[in-house]
């Protein structure tokens, strides 16, 4: 699992990659910690190139919501693959947290 991160007109935009599973979630949680700063109010998740995601990566995905409001911020995922899709929905994870289609839609979701 790797995380990479970069900033656009104030947005930090996060691109997990590969799995997230029990084993990996407690270093995705510490990479997204470090990552989002006291100053990040709009964040958006890219899962574009995420594989695989288990119940342990859900959790870590709602703590890392939880981080970012208790800021004063938002956070937005967008671009589930197919199966990670499919997680989200047979969870019901899908109606906790903001999901959109494409980068371009978080983005606004996350703005102003």
């Amino acid at each position: 699992m790797a995380i990479r991160s970069t900033r656009n007109n104030g947005i930090l935009l996060l691109f997990p990659e590969g799995r997230i599973d029990s084993i990996e979630a407690p270093e995705f949680q510490n990479d997204v910690q470090a990552a989002v700063g006291a100053d990040d109010k709009a964040v958006v998740m890219d899962l574009e190139q995420l594989t695989y995601i288990s119940s342990a990566g859900l959790r870590t995905i709602l703590e890392s919501i939880r981080q970012v409001e208790q800021q004063g911020g938002k956070l937005a995922i967008c671009s589930l693959s197919g199966h990670v899709q499919d997680v989200f929905r047979i969870s019901g994870f899908d109606r906790v947290v903001s999901i959109y289609p494409s980068q371009e839609e978080a983005v606004r979701s996350v703005s102003g």
